[in-house]
């Protein structure tokens, strides 16, 4: 069974584009702030999370180089956001799209793919607002940030991964969708976006390292801020996980494919 068809995928191409384009200017039509919610929503998580974590619990004493623990904390918000909303869209996608599932014949793996594509606009605008802050504090990036595309392409990666599997499993059962919520804020608090991956005990690093957004967040941090050594071990073990959730994603995926027409 061939997991993804990409003469077929590029055949469909201008669909691809077609999807992504059309729920990009779905998502900011009628909206009073447009494309502000995009900063919005990471500002007001790095607030919060500057309080409560970073002077109440102590955690701006613990960044490594003595970065600011809001720059410290928004480098992690930006590949997480490009994370929940990709995931988010791409699970959510057979579900949106029923009526082109059950009305026209096209990869149906076509959608997921599409869904993830438009995190990338939001990301965009807030990596411009972060470098900006970064200029402001005096903070440039050196040459790690060559490497930023890469991780980029591991959170988007991860979201799809994850996408495809909850995408399958929405049209059977349909209370998945309440559960991504529920997922994405536990999943959260695992990951280092209030706190470094530094204070995870050694013992524990390659088990931690198993939740594929360790080794994106601290592989933004580094490529930013040049933070410590390229988190290596987090990166590795990630891009294992990552692998592994989304071949067997696609094997289920394209398992179930069929009967997406008659359960959506």
């Amino acid at each position: 069974m061939r997991l993804v068809d990409l003469v077929e995928l590029w055949r469909f191409r201008e669909l691809i584009v077609l999807l992504a384009s059309r729920d990009i200017r779905v998502r900011y039509k009628q909206t009073l702030l447009g494309a502000s919610w995009a900063v919005l929503q990471p500002l007001a998580t790095m607030v919060v999370f500057g309080v409560f974590f970073g002077k109440l619990a102590g955690l701006d004493a613990k960044v490594p180089g003595d970065h600011p623990y809001y720059i410290y904390t928004f480098c992690a918000l930006l590949p997480w956001q490009l994370f929940v909303n990709a995931m988010s869209a791409s699970s959510n996608s057979l579900i949106d799209n029923q009526n082109l599932v059950t009305k026209v014949y096209f990869p149906r793996i076509i959608l997921p793919f599409a869904a993830v594509l438009v995190g990338l606009v939001d990301f965009a605008i807030t990596l411009c607002v972060l470098l900006a802050m970064m200029a402001w504090q005096g903070i440039w990036p050196g040459l790690p940030i060559l490497a930023l595309p890469l991780f980029t392409l591991m959170a988007v990666m991860t979201a799809l991964a994850v996408g495809i599997w909850l995408a399958a499993l929405n049209t059977l059962y349909r209370d998945f969708r309440y559960t991504i919520p529920f997922i994405t804020q536990m999943w959260l608090f695992v990951s280092p976006v209030a706190y470094p991956a530094s204070i995870v005990p050694e013992k524990w690093r390659f088990l931690y390292g198993l939740n594929p957004m360790t080794g994106v967040i601290e592989g933004f941090r580094w490529s930013l801020l040049g933070t410590e050594e390229p988190p290596k071990l987090a990166i590795g073990v990630s891009l294992v996980a990552t692998t592994a959730i989304i071949l067997t994603g696609l094997i289920y995926f394209r398992r179930m494919e069929r009967t997406f027409a008659d359960r959506v």
